[in-house]
């Protein structure tokens, strides 16, 4: 999941907690491997080579959800700016954006079709990156496991995706820190959540730097103005919470009636 994943398990029987802790790993790194955009091997890679159109269950639901989500967010969630991505790996930012410019044309979600079980594109340029979405939707897997296995209380963190189920053995909310964006080192603010969903989309993330132009991990169409340095969600659920953290960083005035958190560029706190 390219960053460090925790569970926490409150419960009184240890045999218990491993197994349920090994049966998420497994799920985890299933889901890595089966979706890893940058393996040659993976299902996913042989989707986009178009080596094969066919379509299981879960992939389907995932590609369906990513087209709701894409009207939801007004085009601003897209899973298919992995298009783009080979681009950010050139050696100047002449070629990165000659490179974008020929490749925007064939990004978003309307070049693919989903027919029963079967995937098409429309072009042979278009490739699906889940890689904003897996990890997410990792979390929200481990917690049908819990509770599956009726655990109450419980902390999930992938690399800054949580999910708090239940409260704390002492009753007590969790309690989550939100990172000051110009020094990751401290927190800003925090805020509690029980039963709830949150995950933090930040411009200091995985950033990379060609001739003094600094590229971000959030890949967009148009070049990103950061009007907020971080953009924090609150929801039912990890996958909706990540993918609003993402768009808001991308378009901070989207409307979205979820709890959200944005420390703006003066690094002022704004909630709702």
């Amino acid at each position: 999941m390219t960053s460090p994943c925790e569970v926490h398990i409150y419960c009184n029987d240890e045999v218990k907690s491993r197994n349920i802790a090994k049966r998420i790993l497994a799920m985890a790194k299933e889901l890595e491997f089966k979706y890893n955009f940058y393996n040659p091997n993976s299902y996913l890679s042989s989707l986009n080579q178009r080596k094969t159109e066919l379509l299981d269950v879960q992939t389907k639901d995932l590609l369906t959800r990513a087209k709701l989500f894409y009207k939801r967010t007004n085009g601003t969630f897209d899973i298919t700016m992995g298009t783009l991505s080979k681009s950010r790996k050139l050696s100047t930012v002449e070629k990165i954006e000659k490179e974008m410019r020929r490749l925007t044309p064939f990004v978003g979600v309307e070049h693919f079709k989903i027919k029963k079980n079967r995937l098409s594109f429309d072009n042979p340029y278009t490739l699906i990156d889940l890689g904003g979405f897996v990890k997410e939707f990792a979390v929200d897997q481990a917690v049908k496991i819990l509770k599956k296995e009726k655990i109450e209380s419980a902390l999930v963190n992938f690399g800054g995706d949580i999910y708090a189920l239940g409260s704390k053995p002492n009753g007590k909310d969790f309690s989550i820190g939100i990172k000051n964006p110009l020094n990751p080192t401290e927190y800003l603010t925090h805020t509690t959540i029980s039963n709830q969903a949150l995950t933090t989309s930040a411009s200091y993330e995985r950033n990379r730097e060609v001739e003094d132009k600094n590229y971000s991990h959030i890949i967009s169409k148009n070049e990103l103005q950061y009007q907020v340095l971080s953009a924090t969600v609150i929801s039912s659920s990890v996958v909706e919470s990540g993918v609003f953290s993402t768009a808001l960083m991308i378009e901070p005035m989207l409307t979205t009636s979820l709890e959200k958190i944005l420390i703006l560029d003066s690094l002022e706190i704004e909630k709702n």
